[in-house]
């Protein structure tokens, strides 16, 4: 019996890390924090929360050990915890786009029609890039992800301040834009917005979390309370 117990409690861990996830809200968290750590002002503004409901769901991941924190000056930053949690969660994408089927449908009514946009691998990035193209890489993502971590030698131009800012990207060169992962709108919203002013622009099929974990080669990541 005793062993029987320490069974019951053993998989009732397992279930309590299951629990922490089973809101849609926490693990668009885990998406957002899987691009650089953020405090919770920054993560009530990302995920379209408030800042108290934004706190509660990371008091959850936290007791769960999927998230940590740390002060930095006057304010709590929020990380996760480890690689394992965003290998936990591309798996758990990958299991609902395989399992689900209206999953691949809300995908494509989210991020919008791709039709006639060219997407790029970030192998194909890569090679490209230490090939010595003229590409130029766009980070579309808001400023403090970018602040936080991105593609080593890109640019950021946040997706709200594109068409104000046409004028910094040259015509003649190639540009690729990314955002956070495979299920992020920005970038080939980025490149329709391009195509539409002339200029040759692919999307990333992968974010900045995918290209981190590959080791392909992260910007500076600066620190900011």
């Amino acid at each position: 019996m005793a062993d029987h117990a320490l069974k019951v409690e053993l998989f009732d861990q397992f279930a309590r890390v299951a629990h922490a996830l089973g809101s849609g809200r926490r693990v668009e968290l885990i998406d957002v924090l899987a691009n650089g750590e953020r405090s919770v002002e920054e993560l009530s503004r990302q995920v379209a929360m408030s800042v108290a409901n934004t706190s509660r769901h990371l008091q959850v991941l936290k007791e769960s050990g999927l998230v940590a924190a740390a002060r930095n000056g006057t304010r709590v930053r929020y990380r996760l915890a480890s690689p394992v949690v965003y290998q936990f969660w591309v798996a758990l994408r990958s299991l609902a786009v395989e399992r689900l089927p209206g999953v691949q449908g809300l995908v494509e009514a989210y991020l919008g029609s791709r039709e006639g946009l060219e997407p790029i691998s970030g192998d194909e990035l890569l090679a490209r890039l230490k090939a010595g193209e003229p590409l130029l890489v766009v980070d579309v993502r808001p400023a403090e992800e970018y602040q936080a971590a991105h593609v080593a030698g890109a640019v950021s131009i946040p997706l709200p301040e594109l068409e104000q800012r046409l004028r910094e990207l040259p015509l003649e060169r190639e540009i690729v834009a990314y955002c956070r992962g495979p299920y992020c709108a920005f970038a080939p919203a980025a490149v329709r917005t391009l195509r539409e002013h002339g200029y040759a622009a692919r999307y990333l099929t992968d974010g900045l979390p995918e290209w981190a974990a590959a080791g392909r080669g992260i910007g500076a990541v600066m620190n900011h309370g």
